[in-house]
Parts: structure tokens; C-alpha cells; sequence
């Protein structure tokens, strides 16, 4: 994957070789899209920083085709424990839901799951990487950008996409504010080889004296933070660590410290995530503080939503206006995930004895709802756009549909049950369906409620017409469907398919490449609905064949 030439253009230059960078590449890849993905430091970074990884980035990792080389690498279903200062369980966080298709919560180990998205890369010709590679300088003018490189070299692309990180030089090269706060103690992360604990859960440690995480990682990793009070961050040596693990361990001697790495609580929001043909991503665009376990996940979540609109846009599928939906659909999930997890960081590492007395008394007082709402991490804001490329659509006022109050789905994530191909093999629903655009309707026929010219623009963006019928269906159906028409067999039951559609008064989906759910209506409002979906994505229809 080496630079074809001094004077190469690229669709598509990305700086910064985080995961942020290397899984936008990859989605990049998969489309064809030619990317030139540049690093400063001379490998990947090593020492671990997040620690969780949640269904909706493992379901982006199935989407990149690399999930099964993530798997091993991560501990599902992991449990925290949230305690006090006695250790006693101020509550439990325990999701078990399998709604996107993967466990919610799952402890994992950053640098490795890096490695996988780097070696990842090694299946597309048409993605570079270099590493050692640092941009001094972006310029742009009306057909791209061109990079200068601290080597005096320069290369050019038609568009930018910075996630260096939460210092970006290039956020501070276009003067963006960064607002928000930092807070006024820091953190000492430790990890340790051969776990001296053994247990496969997380326990968050709101104690007055000193707060505290222990966290399992696979692998025999353990990972402990600390907070740093005013004056100890030149105090950290070996000897300190070891003092602060000491009531934690058996033997705070005897532990083989991997590392030990002091940071900083940020919780900051750029002012702006995209400046004419270059694009902010990740810590670049947005920081939060660890205790929430999401600034990994939302730097995903970005590279997710724009990796299917620069592709689009880069191939001619879709005008340069689709990429300003990028901001104004990520940042206002952005702005929720840092406030919860700025007040998640706030709650467990107050040291006021009173503040804590009397988050232990609340806490104490929740009921059995509350625990259970806190165990299924319902605190967790789920991404739902109110605009971009969503359309809206009133409630239908029909006889035949029962009268009720469902929230509506249109720029919410599509769930993932267990299906089956047409076949009859079981599989999650985005291997059964295929990725990309799809319009999903209930035992109808999609090719006969849309137009030839909307079949071929699904076609040419990659996507499919789904049909979805009872599993018992599937000979019958497989026989007569139109050749252009993906049959998936649904299984029942509580989390099928079948039990979604009951529940809402819609026959139809139309569902974008990175899984949200663009627009929701009755089969016969097709036509009308794909449109208008088509025109706030900024796509551009194929024609009738007598004008073309």
C-alpha cells in the first residue's frame, strides 16, 4: 500500500491512523474509493486508551466485513458494578438486549482491534497507507485540497477528513472553537499483565478518598484508573502505582505493570465539523471523558455516517450537499454523549463526603424500574436524527390499522434480529439482506411499488429491494420472486421482524447504508417516499430510459 507517485491525487486523504481514520478507510475501501490514509508517528499507537466496544460499532465492524478478526479480542455482555466508597453497589450495568445484533456492552483491547482495521486495509489496492507522514499544511481551492507533508512533499485529494485526535492541528489550522470544559483532576490509567483479580466484570469505584475503575480486559489484561490530585502527576512512578493498587491486590508487589499513562478529562464539542472540503472525525471533532465508555463508539458512529456519503459523493452518486448532513446529524448526538458522559464522570469522582453521602442516598432509593432502566443502560442516548437525510412521514389514518402511540422510527437505527437467507439459512438480518441502501417491506413484492428508474438508482448505489416473509414462505416465494428482488426468511418471535412490523402501523422501510432507518411508510406510499428520500440525500435518479 505504497503512494503510487509524488503527484498522485486522491478521492479521499485521511490523517490520522486511529480507528476513527482506519475504520473510515476501510468503508472507504470497500467502495472502490481511492484513499491516501497518513500517520505522523511511525506505527500504530500501542498503549491501550478505550476499553469498550458496543453493538453499534460491532455491528460497523460486521458491516466492514472484519467483525469475526474483532471478536476475539473482546469480553461480550460485560457487567459494571457501580460502588461507593464501602463498596457497596450503588448499581448495576447490564444490558442484554441483542437489538443491533451484538452484545451492547463488551470489554476489549484497543491496540489490537487497531491492528485488525490496519491489517483489514490490506484488502483494498486502492487504499495507501504511510506511516512517518505528517501534515504541515492544507490548502484548498476549488477542486480539492492539497497537503504539504513535513518532507516538503505535497499530494492533493479531493476531499480531507482529520482524526488526529483531540489536539487536531487541523481543527486549530481552520480556528474552530472548542468548547466545553476540562476537568480540574487527572487520571492515571495502569494496566497489568496476568490479572491479579480474575473476574470478568468492571467495577466503577465512587469513593470520596480517591475514585477509582478496575476493569477486566481479555486477554489476562486488567485496567485500573485512579484519580490524581493537584500536585501528583510528578509524582507517578512505579512505586506510586503500586501504592495506589495496594489495596486492590493481594500483593501490589508481585503485579507485571504493562504501563502507566496520566490524561486528562476533556469534554469539548467542535464548532463546526466540516469547513468547505475538509471534514472533521472523532476526538477532532468531539472529546468526552472515559467514565461513559462512548468516545471510541462516537468516533465510529462518525466514520459510519460519513464513510457512505463521501463514497457517494466521490462516485457522482450523490451531490457535494449530501456531505453537510454529516454535522448536522452527528453533532446533536454528539453534544448528548458528552453531557451524560460528563455527568457519569462528575457523579462517581466527586470527592465532597457530602455530595457522595448523598449520591449514595438516592441511589439507594431508586425503584425496581429505575435499577432496571440503569441495568439495561437506558441512560445511553440512542442516536435519532430530526433531520438530514430523513424524511418524515405523518401517521396513517386507516380503518384497518389500530389506533396507538409507537414512536416513530425514521432516523433511528433499523434493529438486527436473527434471520434467514432465501435459502433458509439463519444469519443476522444485514448478512441476509445485504448492505448498502435497502428498501425492506413486509411479505410485499418491492419491485412492483417502485419505479424502473428508482430500481436502477437503488441498483447503481448498491442497494437492494428486500422482501420479507414468515420463514414457512420461503419455497413458495423463492419460485416466483422477481430476479432482482432479495427474499429473507423471518423467524418469529418476540425480536423478529414480523413482531416489528406489528407494532407499527408501516409496511415499508427504507434503510441507509449505515443502518438508519431513512423513512417509514405504507406499501403503496413508496414511490412517493423513496423521492423525497432521494432528494435529501441529494442523490441524483436515473432517468427514464427515453430521456436518457
Amino acid at each position: 500500500m505504497a503512494l503510487n507517485s509524488a503527484s498522485a491525487v486522491f478521492d479521499v486523504l485521511i490523517i490520522g491512523a486511529g480507528p476513527v481514520g482506519l475504520t473510515l478507510a476501510n468503508l472507504l475501501g470497500q467502495q472502490g474509493i481511492e484513499v491516501l490514509l497518513v500517520e505522523k508517528e511511525d506505527e500504530l499507537i500501542s498503549y491501550p486508551r478505550a476499553v469498550g466496544i458496543d453493538d453499534e460499532a460491532l455491528r460497523v465492524m460486521q458491516t466492514a466485513d472484519i467483525v469475526g478478526e474483532v471478536l476475539p479480542h473482546t469480553i461480550p455482555d460485560q457487567k459494571i458494578y457501580m460502588v461507593n466508597g464501602d463498596r457497596l453497589i450503588l448499581s448495576e450495568v447490564n444490558p442484554t438486549t441483542r437489538e443491533f445484533g451484538w452484545p451492547r456492552r463488551n470489554g476489549f483491547v484497543q491496540p489490537l482491534v487497531d491492528r485488525v482495521l490496519l491489517e483489514g486495509l490490506e484488502r483494498f489496492p486502492r487504499v495507501s497507507v504511510r506511516f512517518g507522514a505528517e501534515v504541515t499544511d492544507l490548502v484548498e481551492d476549488a477542486d480539492g485540497v492539497a497537503a504539504t507533508l513535513a518532507n516538503g512533499e505535497t499530494v492533493r485529494a479531493r476531499w480531507v477528513v482529520a482524526a488526529e485526535g483531540g489536539a487536531s492541528p487541523t481543527r486549530k489550522r481552520l480556528e474552530l472553537s472548542f468548547e466545553g470544559e476540562t476537568r480540574p483532576s487527572d487520571g492515571l490509567v495502569i494496566d497489568v499483565a496476568n490479572d491479579p483479580i480474575g473476574t470478568p466484570h468492571a467495577v466503577f469505584g465512587g469513593d470520596p478518598k480517591r475514585s477509582y475503575a478496575s476493569i477486566s480486559l481479555p486477554h489476562g489484561i486488567r485496567r485500573w484508573e485512579f484519580t490524581l490530585f493537584e500536585g501528583e502527576e510528578a509524582e507517578v512512578t512505579e512505586e506510586f502505582a503500586r501504592s495506589l493498587l495496594a489495596p486492590h491486590v493481594p500483593d501490589p508487589s508481585k503485579l507485571d505493570i504493562i504501563r502507566s499513562r496520566v490524561y486528562r478529562h476533556h469534554a469539548r464539542v467542535a464548532g463546526a465539523f466540516k469547513v468547505g472540503r475538509i471534514i472533521l472525525a472523532g476526538d477532532a471533532a468531539h472529546v468526552m471523558p472515559v467514565v461513559g465508555g462512548q468516545g471510541w463508539n462516537s468516533g465510529i458512529r462518525d466514520a459510519f455516517n460519513l464513510g457512505w456519503k463521501l463514497a457517494a459523493v466521490v462516485k457522482g452518486q450523490a451531490d457535494a450537499a449530501l456531505l453537510d448532513t454529516y454535522e448536522q446529524e452527528r453533532l446533536g448526538h454528539v453534544a448528548q454523549m458528552v453531557a451524560v458522559s460528563l455527568g457519569m464522570a462528575k457523579e462517581m469522582t466527586d470527592h465532597d463526603p457530602a455530595a457522595a453521602a448523598e449520591r449514595d442516598r438516592i441511589a439507594a432509593n431508586r425503584t425496581p424500574e429505575e435499577r432496571a432502566a440503569q441495568a439495561q443502560q437506558k441512560f445511553k442516548p440512542q442516536p435519532k436524527f430530526d433531520a438530514g437525510v430523513v424524511v418524515h412521514t405523518p401517521l396513517p389514518e386507516f380503518k384497518t390499522l389500530p389506533a396507538r402511540d409507537v414512536p416513530r422510527m425514521a432516523g433511528s437505527i433499523f434493529p438486527q434480529p436473527q434471520a434467514t437467507d432465501a435459502d433458509g439459512v439463519e444469519m443476522l438480518l444485514d448478512d441476509a439482506t445485504g448492505q448498502g441502501w435497502r428498501v425492506i417491506m413486509w411479505n410485499n413484492d418491492p419491485s412492483k411499488f417502485v419505479t424502473p428508474e428508482q430500481a436502477r438508482t437503488i441498483a447503481d448505489l448498491g442497494g437492494r429491494l428486500v422482501q420479507v416473509v414468515p420463514r414457512s414462505q420461503l419455497p413458495w416465494v423463492r419460485a416466483h420472486a422477481a430476479a432482482d428482488v432479495t427474499i429473507v426468511g423471518d423467524l418469529g418471535g418476540e425480536a423478529s421482524l414480523q413482531a416489528w412490523f406489528d407494532a407499527r402501523p408501516v409496511g415499508a422501510v427504507i434503510v441507509r447504508p449505515d443502518h438508519v432507518v431513512a423513512a417509514e411508510c405504507l406499501a403503496q406510499e413508496v414511490r412517493e417516499v423513496l423521492d423525497r428520500v432521494f432528494e435529501a440525500a441529494s442523490i441524483r435518479v436515473r432517468q427514464p430510459a427515453s430521456l436518457a
